[in-house]
């Protein structure tokens, strides 16, 4: 797309550009601050109970959690129904595995729940987590109680060969980007989530939060120049929009936030935490990726074009990106819309088989949630795209197409590789 006319650059006036990149700055710069001292005033005191979340065993003393590895397994009399013909009863056969301890000792034997088996059988060299009961008094069948497998080496795998991945195609950017990533998630783990558990307000902390990481991860991974400032400040009115709508429709709608097994064992263990707010904080971080994509593109968008037709005037660059920024709507809705509905598909299924139809299960509390998270993240990013194309426009207009990379602006300490 860029060859860089530089012809007649757009406006390459310093004192306007310095004007632009001002504006810039005491538009982000207040918001910024605001940010990072209401991350230090909500900042987690630790003070919320950690509790076992190892099942209700635990409070039987001596019971522990334990791994071990699968070595074989085959189908014979059922432990839990050994010792059942001595007393009239009759002796079950099901499929036993067998596991090695990772403590070490002897080989135990193990049933796990036949419908855990029914897709996936417990392979040799499978690792599982049991709850170990040996030194509890157990009358009766096994001690060792399945509970999940072990999936940390895949899993592993998997997210080393994405960073590999994303830096042989994306070179030092998607370096950056993926450090930013971790980061983002690690400032989550370390803030947004404890913050919520000691009952901080969650639309302060998902906002908060849901800049903070903006700000971080934008100039990280793009550089500190006006071409990310005007992107943030897109994603900024988009995380907006979406937080006002969130805590509207929340109310409106009756989303109760406990629909599933996590949110009813979170209500029960800390019970400050309110559920509603934990989806609208949820809604937040969720809209938060896609609208960072949007913006940056459509930032980056009208810099193009800016560089390569340097005479357009503000009308025709405005309408020119927005002609791209309407290709991205609609693929961006179907990436959203098809994520969520790929994670519900259980649910799906069930609406299919049942009777009731897909109007009533889509009105379903669980389902509600999904569908009203899918339209609230939509609403955001789609006006998040005009904002920033317009923003662009004005700031290009001011800035010229060097501003873009720092050049002769206040955005100089450019890190754009």
């Amino acid at each position: 797309m860029g060859h860089h006319h530089h012809d007649g650059p757009i406006l390459q006036d310093p004192k306007r550009r310095r004007r632009a990149s001002i504006i810039l700055w005491a538009l982000l710069a207040p918001i910024g601050v605001l940010a990072m001292v209401m991350v230090i005033v909500l900042w987690p005191q630790g003070t919320y109970n950690k509790f076992a979340l190892d099942g209700s065993m635990d409070t039987a003393g001596g019971a522990t959690m334990a791994t071990g590895t699968v070595t074989r397994s085959g189908v014979e009399t059922c432990p839990s129904s050994q010792g059942l013909e001595d007393v009239g009863g009759k002796t079950l056969e099901c499929t036993v595995t067998y596991v090695m301890p990772a403590s070490g000792g002897a080989e135990i034997q193990m049933e796990i729940p036949p419908e855990m088996l029914q897709s996936r059988d417990a392979r040799p060299g499978d690792a599982l987590r049991y709850l170990d009961l040996s030194k509890v008094d157990t009358t009766s069948g096994s001690p060792y109680v399945f509970v999940d497998f072990v999936r940390t080496m895949p899993m592993t795998l998997l997210a080393i060969a994405y960073g590999v991945v994303v830096v042989l195609v994306a070179g030092w950017r998607g370096a950056r980007a993926v450090i930013g990533l971790v980061g983002g998630i690690a400032f989550m783990i370390f803030f947004m989530v404890p913050a919520l558990i000691e009952g901080g307000n969650p639309v302060v902390v998902g906002l908060t939060g849901a800049t903070a990481i903006m700000f971080v991860a934008l100039y990280f991974a793009h550089g500190l120049n006006a071409k990310t400032s005007t992107a943030l400040l897109g994603t900024l009115f988009g995380l907006g929009v979406t937080a006002a709508l969130a805590l509207w429709l929340t109310d409106a709608a009756a989303l109760t936030g406990a629909n599933d097994e996590s949110a009813m064992t979170l209500s029960t263990v800390a019970p400050q935490i309110s559920l509603p707010g934990l989806l609208i904080c949820g809604v937040l971080v969720g809209g938060m990726g896609v609208l960072n994509d949007v913006t940056i593109t459509q930032s980056a968008t009208v810099w193009e074009l800016a560089e390569t037709s340097p005479r357009a005037s503000a009308k025709e660059l405005f309408f020119r990106g927005m002609r791209i920024g309407r290709d991205h709507i609609a693929s961006t809705v179907y990436t959203i819309a098809f994520a969520y509905a790929g994670a519900a598909l259980p649910i799906l299924a069930i609406a299919a088989m049942s009777n009731q139809g897909f109007g009533v299960t889509l009105g379903s509390g669980e389902m509600a949630e999904e569908v009203i998270r899918i339209l609230i993240g939509s609403i955001g990013l789609v006006l998040a795209i005009p904002v920033t194309t317009a923003i662009a426009v004005m700031v290009v207009k001011a800035t010229g197409t060097g501003g873009a990379h720092g050049k002769r602006s206040l955005f100089a300490a450019s890190a754009d590789a």
